[in-house]
């Protein structure tokens, strides 16, 4: 027996997926260990071998690959934890950083202040030196800056250094010497050159790409390789990759070189599974997928069968925070998870999040000490959670606890605490549908016309709701769901992705400036890629725009690198795709190519369907629970397993497995699918079944 393993290490939960030789896949949770993260982990691998008859380290032992995700290198960001670092630019641009890319949250209040730069001006320090936009040197790297800047790396205890000059995209010179004295004087200070991570055209985006890299490497080396270091301990011989933002993995040891892809890599996760699901029981190549976890919501888009992308992934939110300058799965999160924290604020109203209680001490309900209310409160002390089976009965919550939290809200309220529970799901519900609506209606997508796939250990509490609001006719909650993300992870490819900017317009492009730029991409391939090992399936594409145009769109253009003969094709592609985007096209303007792009895709799962989840076996005799529905009150409700559902039953129900609950309100019914189960939701036009509803 051989398995593959995903975890996702999330702020209140560890998750495991455990893939077996056959092709099924079990999950198991244990709650996160912030203080030792890999002890979260093997807790998680002990109740996956409980469940198999053997040891962790067994399967460890027979496990070929170990695919790793969590969320250390974004809360480092967040919390300002990374690595002290100094940025080093071109003399006269210090602000680069500060400045960003112009834009303002609030351009007409001038009195609000530019949010502070991810690197303090202190430990911004200047380099006389020019280049200029045809790579010629203009001034010469001053010796004299060198010096002054070793100087302050000793005085200022620097760990971590990112270098940004201006055009080293066209001409790296001047960057690579910096790199070479760098690593003379200090052999063991990591350091970041921007047109090695990010050739990419616009300064401040190398700039911040290099900068979040910097901030990272200290930390994130020294722990990845201290996670992998712990799984050998433990027995496991295999190959260790790790997610990325870009819905792929990688070797951890790439991750450790370029830790910046770390950032938002496990919400990237649970759009690949979704997007399985969703065309598997459902036929639906538009979905829109949720993973409800312990912190937060997070929601994306699937199109077309096509994964949700952005270059404008921001942290820290669009022009406060730090955008990373690379391609990444586009997920939008709200603080609304299981562990969110409620209050009411000096105006009278409720608030749920955007904080939470975490792992440590949990909710309430923990017994941890623990005394806020949160989300998961809410709904144990409406009798939608089961004190005594909550994560497989291996983790007991106390209904007195959550009770007790609530009750001030609710004083502060003045209604029942029952009212008050029911009020902090419907306002996390509210912050839900608006995530939603983020993504689909104010991007021209009715969510009408698409399948809800829901994921996350705390989704099933209000994912039917969801649908209601949004007027879809299906919910889909596969099996595997609880651990949406780690699941993703074992559905992923291993992805690279290079780039070389070459500024042009598409009509004066030779064979010679093809075949150049055919070289410099495979170059940089070859040298990502060495080791891998498998042939991976190549995916050429270019980014472009009009003349005139700030913003660039990609072009796919295929397996091989293009040549003089195949510009017409490109350009009438270019013309196509502006229009499927924007509504318009002008086949009368230059098209000018601003970057080119290679992608290696290695299929991970060659030959393999989509997993079968492991059957849960159904609890002997039937039980009912006394929960809290809107419209009707409390009342009495069949509590049934999935092995329970052989057929649509329609609600009030709650539908209990180990590591998730249902709660189906009236007017919904629910029955099975092939990897799981599906809620189907009566409208006001009548009921409708799942194809229609992917229609």
């Amino acid at each position: 027996m051989t398995y593959r393993i995903a975890v996702d290490i999330g702020g209140t939960f560890s998750d495991v997926a455990l893939e077996r030789e056959d092709g099924s896949i079990a999950i198991h949770k244990a709650p996160s260990t912030p203080d030792d993260p890999v002890a979260g982990v093997l807790a998680a691998l002990d109740a996956a071998a409980a469940a198999d008859g053997t040891s962790r380290r067994a399967i460890l032992a027979a496990a070929e690959v170990f695919i790793y995700t969590s969320t250390k290198a974004i809360n480092a960001i967040v919390t300002g934890s990374g690595a002290r670092t100094a940025f080093v630019t071109t003399a006269g641009h210090p602000d680069i950083l500060l400045l960003r890319e112009g834009g303002r949250t609030e351009p007409f209040d001038y009195t609000v202040p530019f949010p502070a730069p991810l690197v303090p001006r202190r430990l911004t320090f200047q380099v006389a030196e020019r280049i200029d936009a045809a790579g010629r040197i203009l001034a010469p790297l001053d010796p004299v800056g060198l010096e002054r800047l070793a100087e302050a790396v000793v005085r200022e205890r620097i760990e971590a250094v990112a270098v940004c000059l201006l055009w080293s995209i066209v001409n790296p010179a001047h960057e690579l010497a910096v790199g070479r004295f760098l690593a003379e004087r200090f052999p063991d200070l990591p350091v970041t050159l921007s047109h090695q991570l990010n050739p990419c055209l616009r300064e401040y985006r190398r700039a911040s790409s290099a900068c979040l890299d910097a901030v990272l490497k200290p930390l994130m080396t020294a722990h990845l390789a201290a996670f992998e270091t712990r799984l050998r301990q433990e027995g496991f011989t295999g190959t260790a990759l790790a997610v990325t933002s870009q819905g792929g993995v990688v070797p951890i040891a790439a991750m450790a070189r370029a830790p910046i892809h770390a950032l938002n890599s496990g919400p990237a996760m649970a759009p690949v599974a979704g997007r399985a699901f969703a065309e598997a029981d459902a036929g639906s190549a538009t979905a829109v997928v949720i993973d409800t976890g312990g912190t937060t919501f997070d929601v994306s888009l699937v199109a077309d069968g096509r994964l949700p992308a952005t270059q404008e992934l921001w942290i820290g939110g669009r022009y406060r925070g730090h955008i990373t300058g690379f391609p990444s799965v586009d997920v939008s999160s709200v603080g609304a998870g299981g562990g969110s924290i409620a209050g009411v604020d000096e105006g009278g109203l409720l608030q749920v999040g955007p904080a939470s209680a975490g792992a440590v001490p949990g909710p309430a309900c923990y017994g941890r000490g623990g005394t806020a209310a949160t989300v998961t409160d809410a709904a144990l002390v409406l009798g939608y959670l089961d004190p005594a089976g909550f994560l497989g009965g291996r983790m007991p919550l106390d209904a007195a606890l959550a009770r007790a939290a609530i009750e001030p809200l609710a004083a502060a309220l003045d209604i029942g605490i029952e009212d008050a529970a029911a009020a902090i799901l419907e306002v996390a519900g509210e912050q839900m549908v608006q995530a939603i609506e983020e993504v689909t209606i104010r991007r021209g997508v009715d969510p009408a016309r698409a399948v809800l796939v829901a994921g996350g250990g705390a989704a099933g509490l209000g994912a039917i709701e969801l649908g209601r609001r949004l007027g879809c006719r299906a919910v889909l909650f596969p099996a595997m769901a609880p651990a949406m993300s780690a699941v993703g992870a074992l559905l992923s490819d291993m992805l690279r992705e290079v780039r070389v900017t070459r500024f042009a317009r598409l009509d004066s492009l030779s064979g010679a400036d093809l075949a150049q730029i055919g070289e410099d991409l495979s170059a940089r391939l070859a040298a990502e890629t060495a080791g891998d090992g498998a042939e991976p399936r190549l995916e050429y594409f270019l980014e472009g725009r009009y003349e005139r145009q700030i913003w660039e769109i990609e072009i796919p253009l295929g397996a091989g690198m293009p040549g003089p003969g195949d510009l017409a094709a490109i350009r009438a592609a270019f013309d196509a795709t502006h229009a499927r985007l924007y509504g318009i096209g002008d086949p009368r303007s230059a098209v000018e190519v601003v970057s080119w792009g290679l992608r290696a895709r290695t299929v991970q799962r060659a030959g393999r369907d989509l997993p079968r989840a492991e059957a849960e076996p159904p609890r002997p005799g039937s039980r009912r629970r006394r929960a809290v529905f809107a419209g009707i009150g409390a009342i009495a409700v069949p509590v049934l397993t999935p092995a329970d559902i052989g057929h649509a039953v329609p609600g009030p129900l709650i539908v209990e497995s180990a590591y998730t609950t249902i709660v189906v309100p009236p007017g919904a019914e629910i029955g099975v699918t092939a990897h799981g189960l599906m809620a189907t939701i009566r409208q006001a036009s009548g009921e409708i079944g799942p194809r229609e509803a992917a229609a």
